[in-house]
C-alpha cells in the first residue's frame, strides 16, 4: 500500500506543481492561481464530514478504489484541455472533479492505513505516510523539470499522473483492510456532526485541529502560491525550471522532517517538538520572504520545508494515536479540513493581498501567525490539566 501510494502520489506532485504554473504563464495573475488551488482543494471543506462517514460505516476498500477512478478520470481530462488552451473556467471545473475525488477518498485512505499496524506503531506509520507525501514532493518536481526540459508538454504530464493511480488500484484490490473495530451507531444528521462531537469532547484534539486550522490559513497560502513566490522574489523567470527544481528542494526538507519525526526525535516529547517546530517554522519563513538571491533561496527552502512538516506530522500523530479505530475516518475528516481545506481558502484571501502589498509582506504575517502558534499550541499544558481534574 505504502509503495502504491508512493508512486501515485509522485504523478498527483507533478500535476500539482505545473498546473499553477500553467495558469500563471496563461494569464499573469495570482488570483486566478489562488482560485486554481482552490478548486482542487476547496471541496475538501465541503466533502470532508460525509466522507469521514463513509470512511467509517462502508467498505473501505471498494470506496478508495471508486475513488482513484474518479481522480484518474477527471486528471485525463485536463491534458485536451490544456493542449488546446481551452478557457479557463473549463480548467477549474475538472480541477474540482480531481479535487472532489481526492477530498472523498482523503479520510478513508488516512483512516485505513492505521488499521495495518499495532497501535505501538502508529506514530511510524503516521511518520512514513508522512514520509510518502513528501518524498513525492521531491521526485515528481524533479521529473517535471527534466521532461520539461526535454520538450515534454504540460497535457503529456496530466496523462502521465493519470495513469499512476492504477497503482493504487492494483494494490487496493490485492490487500486486506480490516473492518473498523469497535461500532459506529450514529445516524442519520447524528452521524455528519460525530465527528465535531468527538473533538468537541477533547480539549487536546480541539486545539490540535484549531491550530492547524490557523496555521493553514495564515501561514501556508505560499505554498499553493509558490510559483509566484518564486517567480517574484528569486527572478525564476517564466519557462525556467528552476522553479520545479526550488520546489524539490523545499519537498526534501519536507521529506526529511517527516522521517526525523519517527526516527531522530522519536524520544522526544512530541508536544515539545510540535511548539519547536512552529518557531523553527516562523524562522525560516522570514528568512524566506527577505532572501532576494536564489542561491539563498535554495538554502532556506529546505529547512523551511523541514520544518513544516515536523509540524504537520507531530500534529497528526497526537492527533491519530489519541483516536479509537471506529472514530478514526470521522475524526480525520476534520484534521483534512484543518490541513488541507483551509489552505485554499488563505490561498483566496491572501492572492490578491500579494497583488497589493506583494509576496514578501505577505509570508512576513504568515511567520508572524506560526510565533503566535508556537506560544498557544500548548497539549502538555492540557494534558497537566486534565490529568489535575
Amino acid at each position: 500500500m505504502w509503495t502504491s501510494s508512493f508512486f501515485s502520489m509522485i504523478g498527483t506532485w507533478m500535476q500539482n506543481v505545473v498546473l499553477p504554473v500553467y495558469v500563471l504563464d496563461r494569464t499573469g495573475s495570482t488570483t486566478l492561481v489562488g482560485l486554481t488551488v482552490f478548486a482542487q482543494l476547496g471541496p475538501q471543506l465541503l466533502l470532508a464530514i460525509p466522507a469521514g462517514v463513509i470512511a467509517d460505516r462502508f467498505d473501505r476498500r471498494r470506496w478508495l478504489i471508486t475513488m482513484q477512478l474518479v481522480q484518474l478520470v477527471f486528471s485525463a481530462a485536463l491534458a485536451p484541455l490544456a493542449a488546446t488552451d481551452a478557457p479557463l473556467w473549463t480548467i477549474f471545473v475538472v480541477a474540482f472533479g480531481v479535487g472532489c475525488g481526492s477530498s472523498l477518498n482523503a479520510p478513508a485512505w488516512a483512516a485505513m492505513l492505521p488499521t495495518l499496524v499495532a497501535r505501538a506503531d502508529i506514530p511510524g506509520s503516521v511518520s512514513l505516510s508522512s514520509v510518502s507525501l513528501n518524498a513525492s514532493r521531491v521526485v515528481g518536481p524533479v521529473i517535471v523539470a527534466v521532461l520539461r526540459s526535454s520538450g515534454v508538454a504540460i497535457a503529456d504530464i496530466f496523462l502521465i499522473n493519470a495513469a499512476t493511480y492504477l497503482f493504487v488500484v492494483f494494490a487496493l484490490a490485492r490487500t486486506s483492510i480490516p473492518r473498523p473495530a469497535g461500532r459506529t451507531v450514529d445516524a442519520g444528521l447524528a452521524a455528519f456532526t460525530s465527528g465535531i462531537r468527538i473533538v468537541r469532547a477533547r480539549a487536546d484534539l480541539s486545539r490540535v485541529i484549531t491550530t492547524m486550522t490557523l496555521f493553514s490559513l495564515i501561514s501556508l497560502p505560499y505554498v499553493g502560491l509558490f510559483a509566484v513566490v518564486a517567480r517574484e522574489n528569486f527572478g525564476i523567470l517564466k519557462g525556467s525550471t528552476r522553479y520545479e527544481w526550488l520546489y524539490a528542494t523545499w519537498g526534501t526538507g519536507a521529506a526529511l522532517g517527516a522521517l526525523a519525526v519517527g526516527t531522530v526525535f522519536v524520544g522526544f516529547d512530541i508536544r515539545t517538538l510540535a511548539r519547536r517546530a512552529l518557531v523553527a517554522f516562523a524562522v525560516f519563513l522570514g528568512l524566506f520572504a527577505v532572501v532576494t538571491t536564489q542561491p539563498l533561496a535554495f538554502t532556506v527552502a529546505p529547512l523551511l520545508g523541514f520544518a513544516y512538516f515536523t509540524l504537520a506530522t507531530s500534529l497528526n500523530t497526537i492527533y491519530q494515536s489519541r483516536l479509537e479505530d471506529h472514530q478514526r475516518g470521522r475524526a480525520m475528516s476534520l484534521w483534512f479540513m484543518a490541513f488541507g481545506g483551509t489552505v485554499p481558502i488563505g490561498n483566496m484571501l491572501f492572492a490578491p493581498v500579494m497583488d497589493t502589498i506583494g509576496t514578501r509582506w505577505t509570508l512576513g504575517i504568515g511567520a508572524v501567525g506560526a510565533l503566535w502558534l508556537a506560544r498557544w499550541c500548548d497539549i502538555a499544558a492540557i494534558d497537566r490539566r486534565l490529568e489535575a481534574r
